[in-house]
């Protein structure tokens, strides 16, 4: 997965990329002259991390093609991060829809990819912070950006269902927020005509 950086990363790659494009390796002895050695180590654990280059051997490093570092930047990463996440969660309102009728019903593009999750109150605090060490934009209850980006819904209890390896509300609430907006009718369908009219 492809993650943002900061600007002084930015521009190591640059760099890197402007001198060796994406075939020829190149060390971390480069950056000798220009920062310091904890700076440099942190350049290059940074961009490491975040996909931007890869270790080639003990000591060497290629840049990944800008191509396709800007595309991992956009790919939808949620679904599988939130894997690792320790607390209880699950996906609610147009996002349990979304999952529970096998995506027939996408509320995301590259241009804006909301995920709803709703998180216990007691929890907002470690999900924040989870989601800030992956660099996800997230608020809490509202907000936008462009890409993927999480609003988190704090409650004080969560019940939820697995649905192909994800928490996410239990299907007949996800049925009864498709069955009240027109907008969602075909999702709607969709679920009552694979889970039955009886889940509804």
């Amino acid at each position: 997965m492809v993650y943002e950086i900061p600007q002084y990363c930015l521009r190591a790659y640059a760099l890197f990329y402007a001198k060796h494009g994406s075939r020829e390796q190149f060390k971390q002895s480069e950056l000798d002259w220009i920062v310091s050695q904890s700076m440099r180590k942190k350049i290059f654990s940074i961009l490491l991390k975040a996909g931007w280059i890869e270790k080639v051997s003990r000591n060497t490093y290629r840049c990944l093609e800008p191509e396709k570092v800007i595309k991992g930047l956009v790919e939808f990463k949620v679904p599988d991060i939130i894997k690792e996440a320790k607390k209880p969660y699950c996906f609610t309102n147009l996002s349990a829809i979304e999952i529970w009728s096998d995506y027939s019903y996408v509320q995301r593009g590259l241009e804006r990819s909301p995920y709803f999750i709703k998180v216990l109150k007691k929890d907002l605090k470690y999900w924040k912070e989870f989601l800030n060490q992956r660099n996800i934009p997230n608020y809490v209850n509202e907000g936008s950006t462009i890409g993927e980006y999480v609003i988190l819904m704090p409650s004080d209890k969560i019940i939820s269902a697995d649905k192909n390896g994800l928490k996410t509300e239990p299907l007949k609430k996800a049925m009864k927020t498709a069955k009240e907006n027109e907008l969602y009718s075909y999702a709607y369908s969709y679920m009552r005509k694979k889970y039955g009219a009886a889940s509804a």
